[in-house]
Parts: structure tokens; sequence; C-alpha cells
């Protein structure tokens, strides 16, 4: 491979508490139950708000699915900031680097958000690219996404790697013709990784190894 296409929630950044924290804030006035990590992952989907109805037992009601969307990410962007770089993170993306070959950053998140944390975290430096979410709805799937993210990189599909933590992520590549690794320490459930025919890693390092 000679290019790796990162994920950022749940892959390279470990958010996972600042996740389930936030949903359970979101949940709190409906009177549900304090979800653990599992709980969250057994609940997880996307697009996202499939994963709410399942929380729910019921379909969103219209105007329902902005209210929640936008009650988590203000409870989000609070707990992130106890989070940190998931662990060999930093290890792969220097390694990476240092090869000659080239990397970049795709995320479902706010694309300004996205920029910043890179830059605060000092990690942007090693992508050759960095996109998130700039337009369309929150929430939905990446495939679109990861077409127009190809296409501004000076590299063959084939010649990709997508590393991310949700099936999204590999159903995603599989759209463009790119390879896929699923890293376990994110939002999605080893079993439903597993499931989904795609290699399946519990570290960034094995995911790496597939890369290289």
């Amino acid at each position: 491979m000679k290019h790796i296409i990162w994920d950022w929630n749940g892959t390279l950044f470990h958010d996972i508490d600042a996740v389930v924290g936030a949903t359970n804030e979101v949940f709190k006035p409906y009177g549900l139950a304090a979800l653990d990590h599992e709980g969250f992952r057994a609940a997880y989907t996307r697009p996202i708000w499939v994963a709410y109805e399942r929380m729910l037992g019921r379909p969103l009601r219209v105007g329902e699915w902005e209210e929640l969307d936008q009650a988590f990410h203000d409870h989000y962007h609070r707990l992130m900031l106890s989070c940190a770089l998931a662990e060999e993170a930093l290890d792969c993306l220097r390694t990476w680097a240092d090869s000659g070959r080239t990397q970049s950053l795709l995320s479902m998140w706010a694309h300004d958000r996205l920029v910043l944390k890179a830059a605060e975290l000092g990690i942007d430096e090693y992508f050759a690219r960095i996109d998130g979410l700039s337009k369309g709805a929150p929430g939905g799937g990446k495939a679109e996404h990861m077409v127009a993210h190809i296409e501004s990189l000076d590299v063959r599909p084939s010649q990709v790697m997508v590393i991310g933590d949700s099936i999204d992520d590999a159903h995603a590549a599989q759209h463009v013709g790119a390879q896929a690794v699923l890293y376990t320490g994110g939002m999605t459930s080893r079993a439903d990784l597993a499931a989904s025919g795609f290699p399946v890693v519990d570290s960034l390092s094995k995911a790496f190894d597939f890369a290289t």
C-alpha cells in the first residue's frame, strides 16, 4: 500500500469515554439507564439516528434528530477535552511518514474542529490532506465523502488502505475500491466488526501491519 486514510473518532482519537458520556447525558431526560461501553456498542450503528431509535425503542419525531444531535455535540465537545490520541497512534503516523509513503485523515466530525484538534495534538504535519464534514447532514454515511477525498489525492484506490472503527468506514473504502481494516477501539462491537467480513484488529499497530 502507498497511502493510508485514517478515521478520526474512535480510531486515531480515543474518545469512546466522551461519546458514551455525551450519549448518556442526551438520553438522561428520557429516563433511559446509563450505558457502558459495551451497551453503547450494542446499540451503535450508522446512520446515527437509527442508533438513537434503537435506544428509544421508537422512531424519532420530526425535528427530534436535530435536537438530539445538537445536545450530543454540546456534551461531547466538553467531555472530549480529557481524551487523547489512541495508544500507538503517534508511532504509526511517524513510522508511515518515515517510510516515505503518504497518509490522510477523513472524518465525519466537523471540519474546522478536526483541523484545529489535529494541530493542537501536533499531528497535522503527517497528513497530505485533512477532511472533515463541512456540508451535509451530520450522522450519515461516509461513502460520498470518501469519493471526494480519494479524488483529491494523487493515488489509485487500489493502493489505499482505510483504517477505521466502524463498518461504515469499510463500506466507504469498498465503495471506492480501496482496502479496509477495522479497529476495535471505537464505537462498534468486535462481534459486529467481525460479522462484516472485513479484517478486524485490536490495536492500531496490527492495523498498520495490514498496510505494510
